[in-house]
């Protein structure tokens, strides 16, 4: 049965046929490290460089988000599925064991042993619905590990054919 047009269901039904990289955005706050998994992640400009991504109003990272400079971008390879499905899970604590992590420049938690990271100084938090899009600045980073990327597909985490 087709979702109401303009609905939320129609905006998920046809995202879900959507393949998306999966990130892990993190961020420094005052009750300490916190993170989420996203698949909203783009570049917006090589000069300045620029990233954007989405994070809802309500979720349990925005308030990290909401009162710090910088974050951490993530990119994850494909062998670090259940990485993504703990920063996923409501409740977890996500910076536990087994997850591997450091302090990095500006502070930021920075996740051990992904395919690249990023630590961006946020420009702008522009609201979009229930959620804001944060535009920021990449000041550091590295492309760490190699391999393929991790994806979200069909409401699952996937990898690449051949």
């Amino acid at each position: 049965m087709p979702a109401q047009p303009g609905s939320p269901g129609l905006l998920r039904s046809v995202f879900r046929r959507h393949a998306a990289g999966v990130a892990v955005i993190t961020a420094r706050g005052p009750q300490g490290p916190a993170g989420f998994t996203a698949t909203s992640l783009t570049s917006v400009s090589a000069e300045p460089p620029l990233i954007s991504f989405g994070i809802g109003t309500g979720a349990s990272s925005w308030p990290a988000v909401a009162g710090t400079e910088h974050v951490g971008v993530h990119l994850l390879g494909e062998h670090q599925e259940e990485l993504a499905a703990t920063f996923a899970r409501s409740g977890a604590d996500r910076f536990a064991a087994p997850t591997v992590w450091h302090d990095g420049p500006e502070g930021v938690p920075i996740l051990d042993g992904v395919l690249a990271w990023l630590v961006c100084r946020i420009t702008g938090r522009v609201p979009a619905g229930d959620h804001r899009i944060v535009i920021a600045e990449i000041v550091h980073g590295a492309s760490a590990g190699c391999g393929r990327p991790l994806l979200y597909h069909q409401g699952r985490f996937t990898s690449l054919r051949d």
